[in-house]
């Protein structure tokens, strides 16, 4: 009875400490000029409730003048 009493409280702390702040990762991927005012951009997130990720990619369109 002691030891589920102290697993229980253990599970209950882990628990609080996740909860306190999501995981999460960001990964960004910038290859546009920096001069470039409109950088073409593509951006995706995915949550999964222990884990997040989220990606964006952004790049200088090439222009035809």
């Amino acid at each position: 009875m002691r030891n589920r009493r102290i697993a229980l409280a253990g599970f209950v702390a882990l628990l609080a400490i996740v909860s306190l702040r999501h995981p999460s990762a960001d990964i960004r991927i910038m290859t546009h000029e920096a001069g470039d005012r409109a950088p073409q951009q593509v951006s995706a997130a995915v949550d999964i409730g222990v884990m997040a990720v989220s990606l964006l990619v952004t790049w200088t369109a090439k222009r035809f003048i």
